[in-house]
């Protein structure tokens, strides 16, 4: 096969919505540096929701991004977390992936603390081919071939082959 035409994991973003800033903001941060090794980032509100108590640019969560070995060592155990399954509604069109974790517990060697508590997590895949970056540099940008897309298809067959992942249509 083609080198160029080969899908890989370009990234994955693991994010944990808190929906307050403070102390619960600072534990989730805690558990996100624990479970991937990196520092999180705060993410910020973009809207207004005064039913929730949510103001623009106010702190509501963290996120980490792995990419390389990283990023597919963490899936890995993310997927057994998941028993090695994962709904078929899971892929989106473009071929990327998300899931939730219930508990951050269910990772190898994590074990409850009372003084955090219970945190769930969602876990976002990309899976694209080389040469994509054509789409996002910035000077001549160009659009993506239709035929170096990925599809919905061929993401799930990627994620079989390469992680022994069972997709649950």
């Amino acid at each position: 096969m083609n080198a160029m035409r080969s899908p890989r994991v370009e990234k994955v973003v693991v994010n944990i919505g808190v929906g307050e800033a403070g102390e619960r903001l600072l534990k989730a941060q805690k558990v996100l540096e624990m479970i991937t090794g990196q520092t999180p980032v705060t993410t910020i509100s973009r809207t207004v929701n005064r039913d929730l108590g949510i103001r623009e640019g106010m702190p509501i969560g963290c996120k980490v991004t792995l990419r390389g070995e990283g990023a597919e060592d963490f899936l890995k155990r993310a997927l057994w977390i998941r028993e090695n399954r994962i709904a078929g509604y899971s892929f989106d069109p473009e071929g990327n992936m998300s899931f939730g974790i219930t508990d951050y517990t269910d990772f190898e060697g994590m074990r409850y603390d009372p003084e955090i508590g219970i945190f769930g997590m969602d876990v976002s895949v990309i899976i694209n081919r080389a040469g994509n970056r054509i789409t996002r540099r910035r000077i001549m940008k160009r659009k993506l071939s239709k035929n170096h897309r990925m599809t919905q298809v061929e993401a799930k067959q990627f994620v079989k082959d390469r992680f022994d992942v069972e997709v649950v249509e």
